[in-house]
């Protein structure tokens, strides 16, 4: 029953620290893209891009490896702090090696000399990442204290924006806040360290028994990092600051979403993980199939409004001037379900399960699809052809985990989703909405009202078809 208690407030916790990554962009977005115009947010999103690659070489996969690792020795201090030891010993020495080739390319690669500062700025990420052991707490399951944590950050960072950014020059200032707001907190993290480990050495170390299996998550984070950024930058490179900043709008709007949709199942790895290596195998999948169905009735409703109403959306959020951003969101929107049942799939199931291969072949076969698809179609289509490179990329990666996860549990997890119904109440909510467009209201108050009539029919719709078909009363 505590356990019950404690992953329920965990998952609060999260919804909450989701819901601040929802309201930050969305009460700074309209301001700094007024201000910087499709350019000046171009030339962030392009930097923000090509540091998420060092970034990749510097973390070797242990976001993802060291909440397993730490989650199946988190009862014992003494091998929990050897485990955290060994593993940002690893991380700190793998930052000195990406800082060199760094400081490189600052001097080789003209794309990045052009704007020197602005990148110096954004490699603050790759230390403050390494130092911030991100991946303990969540092993621990502090989430209440990362949630706390980084509110304040992203308060102190708004506020900073909406005094600080007053003009087109003031890009680099925009990306200095982005890092504040995502990983200033990582100083505390490394403070707070003593509380849960010992500082001092604790001998008998073994650096080579993390190497394999990072290894394989440092390929798979590799195949993920090509797929979800190459595209933003593959643009910034053939088409220019201004076309990836249209582009990077419809993906910062996808990732609002995503982050409410996968902000429940994000706190399961180290509980599958617990499960898992105690072989409570029932109390896992019961666990995964419930949040699956919870993901996807949250999913395809999110996705047919924010299609429906991505014009709206855009004009609010970024202005006219953003207007070409439109095609590109309603395009990549629909990512949002695959990149929901993809993490559960893959993240929460196989990976707890001990079968990161099978999750870094699935990324690899995306990111092969990605690059094919950005060469062939940002040359003609620009920000759509990278908009449908990605969607293609995720369903791909998708399919490829629900395959590998019936082979290796012998069940179709997908059956037990009421996917029908949820079709159903999503076509019948969009009548409920549409009107709402005629009417000569505030752009705010008119997504507003059309956002509560959509979902509000779509509840009840659905409400009337589950309690029919006895789904309600499913244990």
């Amino acid at each position: 029953m505590e356990s019950v208690k404690k992953l329920k407030l965990n998952m609060a916790m999260n919804v909450l620290l989701t819901l601040s990554s929802i309201i930050f962009p969305l009460i700074t977005l309209p301001y700094v893209t007024r201000v910087l115009g499709p350019e000046g947010v171009g030339k962030v999103y392009f930097a923000s891009s090509v540091i998420a690659f060092f970034s990749m070489f510097a973390e070797l996969g242990i976001p993802v490896y060291g909440i397993r690792a730490c989650a199946r020795v988190r009862d014992d201090k003494i091998a929990l702090t050897r485990t955290v030891h060994e593993i940002m010993t690893i991380n700190l020495a793998a930052c000195i090696i990406v800082y060199a080739v760094f400081a490189v390319s600052l001097i080789c690669v003209p794309a990045f000399k052009a704007d020197r500062n602005m990148f110096i700025i954004m490699s603050s990420l790759i230390v403050l990442n390494a130092i911030g052991a991100e991946w303990l707490y969540k092993a621990l399951e502090k989430y209440t204290y990362i949630t706390v944590r980084s509110v304040i950050f992203k308060f102190i960072a708004l506020i900073a924006m909406l005094l600080m950014i007053k003009d087109r020059s003031d890009y680099a200032v925009y990306g200095a806040l982005t890092i504040f707001a995502a990983s200033a907190s990582n100083i505390l993290n490394f403070i707070n360290l003593r509380k849960y480990i010992s500082i001092r050495p604790v001998g008998e170390y073994n650096y080579r028994r993390h190497i394999p299996a990072m290894m394989i998550l440092f390929m798979m984070t590799v195949a993920t990092t090509i797929y979800t950024n190459l595209d933003t930058s593959m643009l910034g490179f053939m088409k220019g600051d201004a076309e990836a900043g249209l582009y990077g709008v419809s993906v910062r709007i996808k990732l609002v979403l995503v982050n409410l949709i996968t902000s429940v199942s994000a706190v399961l790895m180290p509980r599958t993980s617990y499960y898992f290596e105690r072989g409570m195998h029932r109390d896992a999948n019961k666990l995964i199939i419930n949040t699956l169905v919870a993901v996807c009735t949250v999913s395809l409703p999110t996705i047919c409004f924010f299609v429906l109403f991505s014009p709206e959306c855009i004009r609010l959020l970024a202005g006219d001037a953003f207007t070409g951003a439109i095609l590109p969101m309603r395009i990549i929107v629909p990512a949002v379900l695959f990149i929901g049942i993809s993490n559960i799939a893959g993240m929460q199931l196989l990976i707890p399960m001990g079968h990161e291969d099978k999750v870094t072949r699935a990324a690899w076969t995306g990111a092969v699809m990605d690059v094919a698809l950005n060469i062939i179609l940002i040359p003609r289509f620009a920000s759509a052809g990278a908009a449908f490179a990605t969607l293609a990329a995720e369903a791909a990666v998708t399919l490829y985990l629900l395959h590998w996860v019936r082979i290796t549990t012998g069940d179709n997890i997908i059956k037990d989703i009421p996917l029908v119904s949820i079709v159903v109440a999503s076509a019948a909510a969009i009548p409920a909405c549409l009107w709402v467009r005629k009417l000569p209201i505030v752009l705010l108050v008119k997504l507003a009202l059309s956002a509560f009539c959509f979902f509000a029919a779509y509840t009840i719709v659905l409400f009337i078809i589950w309690r029919k078909n006895g789904i309600l009363r499913r244990d």
